[in-house]
């Protein structure tokens, strides 16, 4: 009768195991899904880039230094390696973008600009795609951590090679200011 319980035991502690195990993998693989979602939408922004600077560089010859600083940003950000190195890099290219488009707003012949109007609506439209797949990966991620983190899955967890997931966090306080709005007609 022992022996029985025993083995009814180690058969439930055995179906939990396996049941935990299969659950790990399978947030894990909504955390590279997630992960390969905003690497999808970094590289259209990143597509973006050159054709939006391409199409104001020749209105904007004396503003070099502008456009040099977003191409470097872009370049670092294309090299970037996991979330935290990506945050803190798109960051900076997010950045320079808004430094590009507050000067581009300063020159009406580029606001007039049918190919850069287009190019800045569609760029607007990935930071809208970025921001909401950042959103989904740091939920999955989250997820993800606290399942390898509870009791007691945390016991085998790391034992099976599970690791943590890095969150795509802000890394710089420009990043956390708000932006300003100037609806004022000038």
């Amino acid at each position: 009768m022992i022996v029985i319980v025993l083995l009814a035991v180690a058969a439930i502690l055995a179906i939990w195991i396996v049941g935990s195990y299969n659950r790990l993998v399978g947030l894990r693989n909504q955390v590279m899904n997630g992960w390969r979602q905003i690497d999808v939408q970094l590289k259209r922004r990143h597509d973006l880039i050159p054709n939006l600077v391409s199409s104001v560089r020749g209105a904007m010859d004396f503003e070099r230094d502008t456009l040099t600083a977003v191409m470097e940003a872009r370049a670092k950000a294309i090299a970037a390696t996991g979330p935290a190195d990506a945050a803190q890099k798109e960051g900076q290219l997010t950045q320079a973008l808004g430094r590009l488009i507050a000067v581009a707003e300063s020159y009406p012949a580029l606001k007039s600009n049918e190919n850069v109007r287009a190019l800045m609506e569609e760029l607007t439209a990935t930071e809208n795609k970025v921001g909401f797949a950042r959103q989904f990966y740091n939920d999955i991620a989250t997820k993800y951590n606290t399942a390898q983190q509870v009791f007691p899955t945390n016991l085998f967890a790391a034992t099976f090679g599970f690791k943590t997931a890095e969150l795509f966090e802000i890394t710089t306080d420009a990043e956390r200011d708000a932006p300003v709005v100037d609806l004022s007609r000038k």
